[in-house]
């Protein structure tokens, strides 16, 4: 994998090209990433233990990695 957990990334493709974000976590098994901000969906969350009700909560879901870019510092 070209990234790792940690670096600043650039999406090159699907509904959030463009859009940059801090690794959260790489799993190199499936050569996907976790980004922050990036590729975020809603889920129903059951509630615990029965009581109450349950919530939607916002998720990060992952990307492959060949749909990332490392952002080029301009910094040196």
């Amino acid at each position: 994998m070209h990234v790792k957990k940690g670096d600043n990334i650039i999406v090159l493709a699907g509904k959030d090209k463009g859009k940059t974000g801090k690794i959260l976590r790489a799993i190199p098994k499936e050569n996907q990433v976790l980004v922050e901000g990036v590729n975020m969906k809603k889920v129903n969350q059951r509630s615990t233990k029965g009581k109450g009700k349950g919530t939607i909560v916002e998720k990060v879901f992952p990307i492959h990695v060949s749909n990332v870019k490392k952002e080029v510092n301009s910094k040196k």
